[in-house]
């Protein structure tokens, strides 16, 4: 059993927070071998039971959940910070491009290694994640993910028109190679698949078709994709697909909504398509930084919770422009207050913290299983040093509740905020002395 003592940040399932200022958190390995958490809580009210041994005390810091990115790019690493007019051109001139280098599957292994270790250096201990259209890329990332014990989801990207060379795969070779890496990979230790059409414009009838199928096959697999997030894109989706009722409809009527199907950006919606998600249990990944980055729009907040759809929040490296958690929390607070074109609305220092953890979690269906460090939880948890510089230092001291507090670190926080990642399923099996 590992036993910690810090201030410790976890929330409730309404999703507000829960917040000792001299907290323990106790993680064990269960029957099956994964590190989860037994208690969590006041010090006094635990250290009778679970402080008595060998504890790690951690003074002025916090202990908080994982940060779990529902949608981040692999190989757009060094994408990121590209100059573009707008999403499709930044595709053209850069993404693809660089994609195409993943046919070699030694560049894969290279980037994995380097993204998996940026994840883990601001704090991202769950991923949702795209791969390339090179199946040796859904390996090179896996195989990383495992070895770092780092719960991730990815999948083969299937684009097999409008595409250029190099990243346009093949229909019938596109849908076999995906069931291939599922029964390879999925649910293999803490990794995922998800089926993943690039977007509707870049997948034929019969590829899309195919998917839907495949879903039908694995409904225990993810499903992801991009929606409505640009204007020129759903126009175009609109041309392409002119029997569907919208851009959204598409991926309903290839079979591709249901529980843990995450669709990106979701801004150009009416309310026909909230109900869609709603019903069919499909969610949202909020992408701020991308968002503002390409001027693609804004994720209306409002219109989502009037309706009742789940959403959560992701990086969207590299249209994203920063891996750091506190950097989306802070576009996405931008982004709900942006009140011209839809209304606007002043996002809580805690509802913002939780759609980075325990609601992205829930989105994803891993409610419960990460993004939390509620008893039964596995234990990722990340050590953030509120005082981390002097601005932070001087800021969070004057803090007079928690909401100030968890503002002060999305306002001026990044990755000097985070002073470790730990994994659990990496911890070693000890058993402190006296428990």
């Amino acid at each position: 059993m590992r036993v910690y003592r810090s201030a410790l940040l976890r929330f409730a399932d309404d999703g507000s927070a829960l917040y000792d200022e001299d907290g323990l958190l106790a993680i064990a390995p269960d029957g099956a071998g994964r590190q989860r958490v037994v208690a969590a809580g006041a010090w006094t009210a635990l250290a009778p039971t679970y402080g008595q041994g060998a504890v790690e005390h951690l003074p002025g810091r916090i202990i908080a959940p994982g940060f779990v990115d529902m949608h981040i790019h692999f190989p757009q690493t060094d994408v990121i910070g590209a100059p573009a007019d707008g999403l499709l051109p930044w595709l053209e001139n850069y993404t693809f491009p660089h994609e195409s280098r993943f046919v070699d599957p030694a560049y894969g292994a290279q980037v994995a290694g380097f993204f998996v270790e940026e994840l883990l250096r601001n704090g991202v201990s769950t991923a949702l994640t795209f791969a390339t259209s090179h199946p040796a890329s859904v390996d090179a990332l896996f195989t990383e993910a495992q070895r770092q014990q780092l719960r991730l989801i990815t999948g083969k990207v299937l684009q097999d028109r409008h595409s250029p060379d190099g990243v346009r795969d093949l229909t019938e070779q596109s849908l076999i190679d995906t069931e291939a890496l599922i029964r390879r990979w999925h649910g293999v230790g803490r990794l995922g698949y998800a089926i993943t059409p690039r977007f509707a414009p870049t997948s034929t009838h019969e590829q899309l078709q195919g998917a839907g199928e495949l879903a039908a096959r694995h409904s225990d697999v993810w499903i992801q994709s991009h929606v409505a997030e640009n204007l020129d894109e759903v126009r175009w989706a609109r041309e392409l697909f002119p029997a569907s009722r919208s851009y959204l409809a598409v991926y309903g009527d290839y079979g591709l909504m249901r529980e843990r199907a995450v669709y990106a950006h979701c801004i150009h919606f009416d309310d026909d398509d909230r109900a869609l998600m709603r019903d069919t249990g499909t969610v949202a990944a909020v992408s701020p930084t991308s968002n503002l980055f390409l001027g693609s729009g804004f994720f209306d907040y409002a219109g989502a919770d009037r309706v009742g759809f789940g959403y959560g929040l992701a990086s969207d490296v590299g249209g994203g422009t920063s891996f750091s958690p506190f950097r989306t929390m802070l576009a996405a607070y931008y982004v709900g207050r942006e009140g011209q074109t839809k209304p606007g609305l002043s996002l809580s220092p805690q509802q913002l913290w939780w759609q980075h953890t325990a609601g992205a979690a829930k989105a994803l269906g891993l409610g419960g299983v990460v993004g939390n460090l509620q008893p039964g939880c596995e234990g990722d948890f990340v050590v953030i040093n509120p005082a981390a510089t002097p601005l932070l230092a001087r800021k969070t001291a004057q803090a007079n509740n928690l909401d100030e507090l968890l503002f002060a670190m999305i306002v001026l926080g990044d990755d000097r905020l985070v002073e470790r990642t730990v994994i659990s399923q990496s911890l070693p099996d000890v058993q402190a002395a006296g428990t």
